[in-house]
């Protein structure tokens, strides 16, 4: 089966042997290939740089086994990317081949890349993928000619249609089955960026074409105008999914809930265990079999659904990208390269991926700045559905001014940081691939691999928060810790003395901050916003904790996470004094 690996943690993977290395730029298709070769399903995404990992698989060749691995995508070997030295450190752990791939409508950067692999002298075994694409754009490459130019093997492919693929096993397993093979590839002299562009060019034939809908618009969206407008109506219409789509899921799931669910257990329950505390904690008011299916399942999980169904197309698409480029200039003046857009909005799936993520930002300024942007600004989506769910009682501007919080949050730690941290931001450099229709099976594999990461990763410490939520109820602490938080709670904050489970749960996961606030009846939209508010810059969760922890050290962690929640209380407690004056 397939793994996998952070880079830092795993180092015996430098010593295998019988290993098969897969590279190339990012976004040329490695997750396809990785896929093909292996018969194993990855995730992959359609645009550069989500995470510094390798994926480990095994593939057979002449009956033999081989461990296949996808080596981080990068466009150079010079080392100064992290991304970069765990390439140069991969190809420096002696290989039996590398499959580098090569993407048709890029070529001179992607032959230089296979240029800067040769001085290792290892055996390669270069894919030309998307060669259906560049013959769209009217190019056409002789693969024959490449390969004389290489002075290896190349092997046209249409990777997600599984085109080429018999014909690269053959070849491969004609390097591998060579014990002591060794490559001849011509001499290399001069600059290599030259040399790559004066290859592409003796290989490159003009064809009649026709650029498709996708291509033209795909061109159109990288320029101001209609670039701006269509990114923002994409970006408007995605909402719009999410939202209505989440509150349809809702409401069917409530009616299963409500109606099926809760009663069964209920009666279950009910048959042998009598009434008391016990009874209370399973299905009581926040009874662990009343609340975990309320919350978990109506309240979130059709908001966590909805959103990667429009986020997995959205970046299979290849659109997400040319939002990097659009808005590079406005990114800049916060401090942060245009391609962090990438990385905070994946911080709305999730802020682990998205703090791994920001490892492809070339400098540490950066990277402190686009973790803290996304645990302060950036609700996950588990969060958003339940503001979501929180907010349908009241106005949907509820909803809009809770955003408009969340940009200018963003904004105004990202100019904070960016002036308080020493350092340089480096010009973006990011992959503009083509905007193509996502592969549908690739698509619903990516969809179903997301929604059980998320059940493996949230869910359990949601039912933890759920139990603690239980007990505490049940047993009266609730009112303990209440009457202390009173000042806070009551006076500062304006909301009833119910929200101090908010403050409990959050601890635990952000969203958890906002799931009992669903229970308080009566509660009035000032209320509902305060509240909200609390829970959207509350303390980061758990794993959050942790990942900083790895990524950055103890302090940043803790800096981090007391910052958010004083801000949390100073910023909601403003908001209600605010509106109580002027009401």
């Amino acid at each position: 089966m397939a793994s996998c690996h952070d880079v830092h943690e795993d180092a015996a993977v430098y010593h295998k042997t019988n290993k098969i290395l897969l590279m190339g730029n990012p976004n040329v298709g490695k997750s396809v290939f990785f896929s093909q070769l292996t018969g194993l399903q990855v995730m992959s995404s359609n645009y550069a740089g989500t995470t510094v990992t390798y994926t480990e698989g095994t593939m057979e060749l002449g009956g033999r086994r081989y461990t296949l691995i996808d080596v981080p995508g990068t466009y150079s070997l010079d080392a100064v990317s992290e991304a970069e030295a765990v390439a140069v450190r991969f190809m420096e752990s002696s290989p039996l081949a590398v499959v580098c791939v090569l993407d048709s409508t890029n070529l001179e950067r992607n032959i230089k890349l296979g240029l800067e692999l040769q001085r290792f002298n290892v055996p390669i075994i270069y894919a030309l993928n998307l060669v259906d694409v560049a013959q769209r754009h009217g190019v056409q490459i002789d693969a024959v000619q490449l390969a004389q130019e290489l002075g290896a093997p190349v092997v046209p492919t249409v990777a997600v249609k599984g085109e080429g693929f018999d014909r690269l096993r053959q070849e491969l397993e004609k390097v591998v089955s060579q014990p002591g093979f060794k490559p001849n590839f011509p001499a290399q002299i001069g600059d290599q960026w030259q040399l790559a562009k004066q290859i592409a060019a003796r290989v490159r034939n003009s064809v009649s074409g026709e650029l498709s809908f996708f291509d033209r618009l795909g061109s159109a969206v990288l320029q101001p105008w209609p670039g701006i407008p269509i990114a923002l109506a994409v970006t408007l219409a995605s909402l719009g999914v999410i939202v209505q789509g989440g509150k349809t899921l809702e409401g069917i799931l409530l009616i299963l809930v409500e109606n099926a669910l809760v009663p069964f257990f209920a009666t279950l329950f009910s048959s042998f265990i009598p009434e008391g505390v016990l009874l209370n904690v399973l299905i009581g008011e926040y009874g662990i079999f009343v609340i975990s299916f309320e919350w978990i399942v109506a309240l979130i999980l059709p908001y966590v659904f909805m959103f990667y169904v429009v986020f997995s197309f959205l970046e299979d698409s290849g659109f997400l990208p040319r939002l990097s480029v659009l808005f590079d200039g406005i990114m800049r003046k916060l401090g942060v390269q245009g391609g962090s857009v990438i990385t905070i909005m994946m911080g709305y799936g999730c802020a682990v991926p998205a703090i791994i993520g920001s490892r492809t930002a070339t400098t540490r300024k950066e990277r402190l700045i686009i973790s803290t942007v996304v645990c302060f600004g950036v609700p996950c989506i588990s969060q958003t559905g339940a503001l979501i769910s929180l907010f349908a009682s009241f106005s949907p501007i509820l909803l809009v001014l809770m955003l408009l919080l969340s940009l200018v949050v963003m904004a105004a730690v990202a100019l904070i940081l960016s002036r308080l941290l020493k350092g340089d931001v480096d010009p973006m450099v990011i992959e503009i691939p083509n905007l193509l229709m996502p592969n549908g099976k690739a698509y619903l594999k990516k969809l179903m691999l997301r929604m059980r990461n998320f059940a493996l990763d949230a869910e359990g410490p949601m039912l933890i928060a759920i139990v603690i939520a239980a007990v505490v109820k049940e047993t009266g602490l609730l009112n303990f810790v209440a009457g202390y938080l009173e000042p806070l709670v009551s006076s500062w904050l304006g909301l009833p003395r119910e929200a101090v489970m908010a403050l409990i749960l959050g601890v635990v996961r952000r969203e958890m901050a906002v799931a009992p606030l669903l229970a308080i009846e009566g509660l009035t939209a000032l209320q509902a916003f305060v509240g909200g508010t609390v829970a959207f810059l509350y303390l980061p969760c758990l794993s959050v904790f942790g990942i900083l922890a790895k990524e950055f050290n103890a302090k940043v962690a803790v800096a981090i996470g007391l910052s958010t929640a004083v801000s949390a209380f100073i910023v909601a407690g403003v908001i209600n004094q605010v509106a109580q004056l002027v009401m």
